[in-house]
């Protein structure tokens, strides 16, 4: 019998797939179950979770607006339920704004593209490639030693050195994304920390002092970056919204925004030191982390990098001449600044494209022809950040055109009647804990455009409720999914959410507390809120 079988399968003329085969039939049925398995998962389920979300509001709600304003909430339904379970990559979700706008009426493809590539954009892209250039030339290690050196004391200070660490940080913070920021200061805290016994060996004071570094670098990165325009995507899309929905008003400029973010953020970096002392940094722990650590230490790292070649010092040069220039577009009504020489025409992103191009042309002196910056040192260009932008400007227009703006301001009336003290802190806090279960970026999209109309029912100026909104959105500090670089933080291994629960509880009541004093008073001069909107 075996041999029979044997001749009929070795013979040529065999089909090559039986008719009447059951151990075939048995292979298709597995061959089924595992497709449909492999089909049936949860994120394919979160994948229709986003357009099911959108087809039950167009075909069941009824809003008192046009179809357009219901066909706006059926898709922000859409874009925010794939970014909150993150079905589709954010950048791809990030960009449905370009095919669902035209698709449900809501606004033309040429002016939804419109809102991807504006000034703002341009000051984002200029500002990345600069920190790229940073980063190659390794600025920001040569930096934080210098900084650290001087803050180090002799013998070793803990709460000095932390405060040197965590203002290294908030500096770089400033000029960059928070996220560039952590990435980039991580490894510098990290291989501080190297020094430190690791494992069972390990003391109380020492671990103690790894986690109020970790949580330092990671929270002064949050914090640096609400002092500039360019230190997060929040204040860059705040002021998207502010230019959109209010084009005939002044402009927030790069110098106004610094003159209110930077005392603020001065503020809460200090509560945020304070913090880390009290819980981290008890008393007599310097003479244990001092059997580690000395001047020495960070001397000899400092002699390794060599004194600054000549493409480091043009790097920094470069960026500190577009400093000034972010600093002096427009600086006062008696001192306008060198933006009137080209009459409004340029903008932060102008200075911000040009000062990056130059990398592109000066040459580095290390080898023939080679300069500065050359585009395969750009392929790290976040552009989820930059596309993430886009359809945060982009949802911020279809809200306001849609007319769902208003529709959903008339079931705030109420709160016409309450005080700005109370609504400001009530705002920041609501603000803040939506953003520990989703992106900064996303938040203010959503909240911001709602307090322009809560604003107007309430007849104060919109930048009083806006401004708190944005920021309050940025205190991200309890869970280590609230922001990527409270992710960089958390990946090290030095602390645990309980650690950011401690830390950033009492810093989100501080930081809401720095808000609600500022804003009213330092706010009010800086952002003219005591005068009508033009």
């Amino acid at each position: 019998m075996d041999s029979n079988n044997n001749s009929v399968s070795d013979d040529p003329k065999t089909p090559l797939l039986p008719l009447h085969d059951h151990d075939s039939v048995i292979q298709r049925s597995e061959s089924f179950h595992s497709t449909l398995k492999s089909i049936v998962t949860p994120k394919n389920a979160f994948v229709l979770l986003g357009p099911l979300l959108c087809s039950v509001i167009c075909l069941c709600v009824k809003l008192d607006g046009p179809s357009s304003s219901r066909n706006m909430l059926g898709v922000l339904a859409w874009i925010f339920a794939w970014w909150l379970t993150e079905a589709v990559p954010m950048p791809i979700t990030s960009m449905s704004p370009l095919f669902l706008f035209p698709l449900f009426g809501i606004a033309s493809a040429e002016d939804v593209a419109h809102s991807y590539m504006d000034d703002v954009i341009s000051l984002v892209l200029g500002s990345f490639i600069l920190a790229l250039a940073v980063e190659h030339y390794n600025i920001h290690r040569r930096l934080a030693l210098n900084i650290t050196l001087i803050f180090c004391g002799d013998p070793l200070n803990p709460p000095l050195l932390l405060l040197g660490i965590c203002g290294t940080t908030a500096f770089v913070s400033m000029w960059m994304h928070n996220v560039a920021a952590a990435v980039i200061m991580m490894p510098v805290a990290t291989g501080i920390l190297q020094r430190f016994p690791t494992g069972p060996a390990q003391s109380d004071v020492v671990s103690n002092f790894c986690r109020a570094v970790v949580l330092g670098v990671t929270y002064s990165a949050a914090i640096g970056g609400m002092s500039t325009l360019t230190g997060t995507g929040v204040n860059l899309i705040l002021v998207g919204i502010w230019k959109s929905y209010f084009p005939e008003a002044e402009p927030i400029s790069f110098s106004t925004w610094f003159f209110f973010g930077f005392p603020l953020a001065v503020l809460i970096f200090f509560a945020l030191w304070v913090i880390l002392c009290c819980l981290y940094c008890k008393r007599g722990s310097g003479q244990v982390l001092s059997a580690y650590m000395d001047k020495a230490h960070l001397k000899r790292e400092l002699q390794m990098l060599g004194p600054m070649a000549f493409a480091e010092k043009m790097v920094l040069a470069v960026f500190a001449m577009l400093v000034v220039l972010w600093m002096t577009r427009s600086i006062t009504d008696d001192i306008p600044g060198w933006g009137t020489l080209f009459n409004g025409r340029a903008g932060d992103g102008t200075v911000s494209v040009m000062m990056a191009t130059l990398l592109f042309i000066i040459p580095n002196k290390k080898q023939k022809g080679e300069k500065l910056m050359d585009w395969n040192k750009c392929k790290k260009l976040p552009w989820n950040i930059i596309l993430l932008l886009g359809a945060g400007f982009a949802i911020a227009d279809g809200v306001r055109t849609s007319g769902l703006a208003g529709i959903l301001s008339k079931a705030l009336d109420f709160l016409e009647e309450a005080p700005y003290l109370a609504i400001a802190p009530a705002v920041c806090l609501i603000s803040s804990t939506i953003t520990e279960f989703a992106s900064n970026n996303a938040t203010t999209t959503l909240v911001v455009p709602l307090l322009i109309q809560i604003a107007k029912s309430m007849r104060v100026h919109p930048l009083l409720l806006m401004i708190p909104g944005a920021i309050g959105a940025q205190f991200s500090f309890l869970l280590p999914t609230g922001t990527p670089s409270n992710i960089v933080g958390f990946s090290t291994g030095h602390i645990e959410i309980h650690d950011m629960i401690k830390t950033g509880l009492p810093l989100k009541v501080a930081g809401i507390a720095a808000l609600s004093l500022l804003m009213p008073t330092l706010g009010t001069y800086v952002f003219g809120t005591n005068e009508p909107i033009q």
